[in-house]
């Protein structure tokens, strides 16, 4: 009997978090600012998605939080703030090293219904104060009244509406990778024209003409397309060719419109038509469609960075990018030297290396090593048992700037210790390591600068062991010929100069394709905006109306697909712009 009266760890949570809850929609209902700060910590945090306006930014300090967090719950309505019990029970859990009760929150705006996660720092007699705090759109609530549309000539339909013959479309989204086909799978079920085209043959050439050996460096599931998962039976690690086919049958089942074996050309903004006028060259000659909006899911390694290595021309052999490197069985026996050590230079050194290749790699710059399975500690919350993706997405994506860099600071030493006989190892090689920005390891990096890091699926060892060799970029004099001069009178011979030295980002695509006038109108794209503690233009409205960007991994294409969605449709509604930033 005793023990039915003694409420669990479990129940005790809920009961916290219900009453926090409680106490945040009574302030917020009465505008009280001092009973609103009463309910967050001095160094809290609040990121908000679009779902209290239409905003996305990270507010850090209770005072920037609390007033800008009642002014916006005013703009738009905000209300009825509770639990969500049939989300996430309220759970105690551990965040960057500090014990919180972690739960999904729910709240109705004039925007639609809203969702979202707190983490409240438990005190044992008085009210908890909440360290983070997220709010977003709920997209499945707002799509749930959506009915069926599907028609008895449903495949004379679906030929119809894909060519787009005499009808001008919604959205044109450039790029038919993951981050694409995500854009336009929600577009989709907004109700919204999305029409995705893509220069390569097939569906799923962008991954499936890269080199051999590439697959996924992440667990499966955090790379799970929406609506669609990969079954159990894939491996941990997706090969690409398994990936390619997986994403052409995604495309197929989930109806979205796909033109291959197109090029985007370029296009132009009519401001009183408030369209493009975009050329496509297809192969049936040039096309001019006139979308209202225009998502570049070209991505954050979207064009090939053909490195300026001094001297490079002298070299009488091929010189090939990482992007052009098919497979190492043709290089056995032979000599190469590849320029870079990012996982694409790690992966195409193991590939000839297996071949038969001599293989030396140049380190232009520091890099940061893990193995493979320690690198999945950044990504546990998606690991393990627990809730549905949709739960952990909501708990991930809530995460802020500030909060992320503390939990990957701790996780970047345990990596480093769990990690540290191969790391010694490499040093003695030569290798030159680094770990991020504040130690933040590799995520972060990804983030900034899309690249500097490599997941080991073995290469590592064969650097160690000395079967790979390793020279720094300074060692080299010059490039002849037949290879490299090194500045102690050796000579390198070389049959094969490899550059992975990556891929441009966005930015260098929209002078080019929009004219310098947009490109200075937009800036920056990928890296952290100061004043938001958020990616650049990525998956918001920039300042060029109409034109969207999108990019990143799988989860992130999950993830921020939607709003970019949401958005889209907000603005076509009519009601994004009566709210202001």
């Amino acid at each position: 009997m005793l023990d039915r009266l003694t409420p669990s760890a479990e129940e005790l949570a809920g009961e916290i978090a219900g009453r926090w809850i409680a106490a945040l929609d009574a302030a917020v209902a009465g505008q009280s600012e001092s009973g609103l700060s009463e309910l967050f910590a001095a160094d809290s945090h609040w990121r908000n998605l679009f779902g209290i306006s239409w905003h996305f930014a990270t507010f850090s300090g209770r005072p920037t939080l609390c007033r800008e967090l009642l002014q916006r719950a005013r703009q738009v309505g905000a209300t009825r703030f509770r639990i969500d019990r049939a989300a996430l029970a309220p759970r105690r859990a551990v965040v960057a090293g500090r014990e919180v009760i972690e739960a999904v929150i729910a709240f109705e705006t004039i925007n639609g219904p809203g969702i979202g996660a707190i983490r409240l720092l438990a005190a044992p007699a008085s009210l908890p104060a909440a360290w983070t705090i997220s709010t977003s759109l709920d997209f499945d609530r707002i799509c749930a009244d959506r009915s069926d549309r599907a028609a008895n000539d449903w495949l004379e339909q679906r030929q119809a509406k894909a060519a787009y013959g005499n009808r001008d479309l919604d959205v044109l989204i450039v790029g038919g990778g993951h981050a694409g086909i995500s854009a336009a799978v929600e577009l989709k079920r907004l109700g919204l024209d999305a029409l995705v085209v893509d220069q390569e043959e097939r569906i799923g050439d962008n991954w499936r003409r890269r080199y051999r050996g590439l697959k996924l460096h992440n667990k499966t599931p955090v790379n799970h397309l929406r609506y669609l998962p990969f079954p159990p039976t894939f491996p941990d690690y997706i090969p690409k060719d398994q990936i390619a086919n997986w994403l052409e049958s995604y495309v197929d089942i989930m109806e979205v419109d796909f033109w291959t074996r197109t090029t985007f050309e370029g296009a132009a903004y009519d401001e009183a038509a408030q369209r493009w006028s975009a050329d496509l060259r297809t192969l049936a000659g040039k096309r001019t469609l006139r979308p209202k909006h225009i998502v570049m899911a070209t991505g954050v390694s979207g064009t090939p960075n053909i490195a300026k290595i001094a001297g490079i021309e002298n070299f009488a052999g091929p010189v090939l990018h990482s992007g052009q490197f098919a497979a190492g069985k043709e290089w056995a026996g032979r000599s190469v030297v590849v320029f870079g050590t990012g996982t694409s230079a790690h992966d195409i050194c193991q590939e000839l290396q297996a071949a038969g290749s001599q293989v030396t790699m140049v380190q232009r710059s520091p890099t940061m090593v893990v193995n493979v399975e320690p690198a999945q500690l950044y990504d546990k919350t998606y690991l393990g048992d627990g809730p549905g993706i949709e739960v952990r997405d909501i708990l991930n994506s809530g995460v802020p700037l500030p909060v992320m860099k503390a939990a990957h600071r701790l996780i970047t030493d345990e990596v480093k210790q769990l990690d540290a006989p191969l790391l010694m190892r490499l040093e003695r090689a030569g290798f030159r390591l680094e770990f991020g920005e504040d130690g933040t390891g590799w995520p972060l990096k990804f983030r900034t600068r899309g690249g500097g890091y490599y997941f080991n699926v073995g290469c590592a060892e064969l650097i160690a062991d000395g079967k790979i060799r390793v020279i720094q970029a300074t060692d080299i004099s010059g490039i002849a010929s037949d290879g490299l001069r090194l500045k102690n009178g050796s000579a390198l011979p070389a049959d094969l100069l490899v550059l992975a030295t990556g891929y441009k980002g966005l930015d260098h695509l929209v002078e080019a394709l929009f004219g310098p006038d947009v490109a200075a109108r937009v800036g920056r794209v990928w890296g952290f905006d100061e004043t938001t503690s958020e990616l650049r233009n990525m998956w918001r409205r920039t300042a060029q109306p109409g034109l969207w960007f999108t990019a990143g991994a799988f989860s992130q294409a999950r993830i921020y697909s939607r709003y970019i969605a949401l958005q889209i449709a907000a603005i076509e509604a009519g009601e994004l712009s009566k709210q202001a930033d």
